[in-house]
């Protein structure tokens, strides 16, 4: 069954407007289980894992400089624009202790810790919820464990948004391109009415290149498969003592911090 974008809204509409909601979604979904499979073809160079995990060693963070470096070629590479209202879009940020760690009750943490900086990206979870409420599977969960995106399937209903427990998705509620500076023709600009987010560079990967943040942290940001122990991040983990953002939820994520 080949479903286009305005097919599904106007299935979605009008089960919305006989059904109820419940049975609307329901007819949703039933429609994107008739859609092609999400597919995603690398070249044969890529890197290739089991299931990609990031370190974040926060200890070699120590200046605005260094995060603002980070953010800039994450920014720069995936063509994010820089938008001056509360409609920003950011795929990796930076906010403090008490608003990244929200499951961590201690009370006696160092001022170094409680009042730095903390960089917050995707968490490529492995039980991730957007995947689960996104009903036209523009948002789907790589083998590898990478979440991204299709774009040309996202209907703009921000279900992932509200599914995503980190705040990790920017919603375009307008044309993003007459904000962009310099455009890399080698990435895809976005349209209006779209989410998108950090996609641990996954077209990057496919050409046999690490992330542009992991490149640009300085050994700061560490990139590899969580199943081998030889990797980058499995002895980064076994050395070192780390936490995730709300463990408690259960969605197992990708993205591991060493405070």
């Amino acid at each position: 069954m080949s479903t286009t974008r305005r097919q599904f809204l106007k299935i979605a509409g009008l089960a919305a407007f006989g059904l109820g909601t419940s049975s609307a979604l329901d007819a949703a979904e039933a429609v994107a289980k008739d859609m092609p499979g999400a597919k995603y073809d690398v070249g044969g160079k890529h890197l290739a894992a089991k299931r990609w995990a990031m370190v974040i060693d926060t200890r070699k963070l120590e200046s605005r400089e260094d995060y603002d470096r980070i953010i800039h070629a994450c920014h720069s590479v995936h063509n994010v624009p820089s938008i001056p209202t509360k409609q920003e879009i950011k795929w990796i940020w930076t906010d403090k202790y008490d608003r990244v760690f929200t499951d961590d009750m201690s009370q006696h943490l160092s001022p170094a810790v409680r009042e730095k900086d903390y960089l917050l990206l995707c968490n490529h979870c492995e039980n991730p919820p957007c995947v689960r409420v996104c009903p036209t599977k523009a948002t789907f969960k790589r083998a590898d464990g990478i979440v991204v995106m299709d774009y040309h399937r996202c209907i703009g209903c921000r279900f992932c948004m509200a599914g995503c427990p980190y705040g990790a998705r920017s919603f375009n509620f307008g044309d993003p391109r007459p904000y962009l500076k310099d455009v890399n023709p080698a990435f895809p600009t976005r349209m209006r009415g779209v989410v998108e987010k950090c996609t641990f560079c996954s077209e990057r990967l496919e050409v046999g290149l690490l992330p542009a943040c992991v490149e640009a942290s300085n050994g700061a940001i560490l990139f590899g498969d969580l199943d081998d122990p030889n990797s980058p991040v499995r002895k980064a983990l076994a050395e070192n003592f780390s936490i995730r953002r709300k463990p408690s939820i259960g969605t197992q994520p990708g993205v591991y911090y060493i405070v």
